[in-house]
């Protein structure tokens, strides 16, 4: 069995996905580790490609959903199937390269003395590359909100690019998420800093997708901004 479980979500990311698999087979070349792709049912050809790498990678697997089940159903489905399978750690990233998978070594290896490592774009030395000066506001002003409101100290937690012991997300209880959209990233980091979790940020450079399209609208965001009061008085 192997260690490390790195998930990736997709839906239509034909243009990137093969990539992706290819250059974190590569930089995780040394590690013991498997990738799971969880897709919903993309109609560009994205499963075909995975399908086709399955014959090189024997350490690659897939979850095909039925639908467009969103990204935190994605997640939840994915973090199962990592304490399911026995695996020691877990790490989550983005199809479309806006997260760099040489970060990878780096996140893994800090697991051995914290619970909860998160890629920052919104501490010192971290940024954004790409982004128009309303989305950059509206990410910075969402995750500066959701510290006030819930009095959590982690800077990004909005962010994507995160990686937990298998042991903490199994505290967190992922029965227990109550968010269906973007909020579950700030719901997951939220529900781990309660739980006393030793918490790293380290920064990081955000890349905006060159390829595809992003799946990030306001009516998203906006709903996770209410889903943060819920949080607030349920956790």
């Amino acid at each position: 069995m192997n260690s490390n479980l790195i998930i990736i979500p997709t839906y239509n990311e034909v243009l990137n996905i093969s990539n992706l698999i290819d250059d974190i087979e590569n930089i995780l070349s040394g590690l013991s580790f498997s990738i799971l792709v969880v897709d919903d049912n993309s109609s560009d050809g994205t499963i075909d490609a995975i399908e086709k790498q399955m014959q090189v990678y024997d350490n690659l697997f897939i979850l095909k959903r039925k639908s467009k089940l969103g990204l935190a159903s994605a997640y939840i489905e994915g973090f199962k199937y990592a304490l399911n399978h026995g695996y020691k750690n877990i790490v989550q990233i983005d199809a479309d390269y806006s997260h760099n998978p040489n970060n990878l070594p780096f996140m893994i290896s800090k697991l051995n003395e914290y619970d909860l490592v998160i890629a920052s774009r919104n501490i010192k030395g971290g940024s954004v590359l790409r982004w128009s000066v309303l989305r950059n506001l509206i990410s910075k002003g969402g995750s500066l909100y959701s510290r006030l409101v819930l009095a959590c100290p982690i800077y990004d937690l909005t962010g994507g690019f995160n990686a937990w012991k298998a042991e903490t997300v199994k505290k967190i209880n992922l029965n227990n998420i109550i968010s269906k959209g973007f909020c579950f990233q700030i719901e997951m980091k939220y529900r781990a800093y309660k739980n006393k979790s030793k918490i790293l940020e380290f920064p990081f450079t955000f890349q905006n997708r060159k390829l595809g399209k992003s799946k990030m609208n306001k009516r998203i965001f906006f709903e996770a901004l209410l889903n943060i009061l819920k949080l607030k008085f349920m956790i």
